[in-house]
């Protein structure tokens, strides 16, 4: 296998990788360490943004699907059918308005 990159979060003498390496266990290797830039205070990078919102979702594959078919039905109309057809349902969570008021 020729040489590859990929990302990972340091812990200890442990480097966590974000995806498989293809490698067997107990491979060994040579890694070289390149910390990856910091966004600045207040700053978040798109690649952050996307982790963060996709695993908002990871606790129920369902209501995704649910809202995932929706958004897929909805683009199929013209805008001011769809305007006209909006509803909050989804967004009406009482466990979510605990959460917010919470915060």
């Amino acid at each position: 296998m020729s040489s590859a990159v990929f990302k990972g979060v340091v812990h200890g003498k442990t480097i966590e990788l974000e995806r498989e390496s293809g490698l067997p266990d107990g491979q060994a290797v040579t890694v070289t360490v390149q910390p990856t830039p910091v966004p600045a205070a207040g700053q978040v990078s798109t690649e952050d943004l996307m982790r963060r919102t996709f695993g908002a979702w990871s606790e129920d594959a369902e209501e995704l699907d649910k809202f995932l078919e929706e958004t897929r039905q909805l683009r199929k109309l013209p805008r001011r059918e769809v305007a006209a057809n909006s509803s909050t349902e989804f967004w009406d969570n009482p466990l979510d308005d605990e959460d917010w008021n919470d915060a």
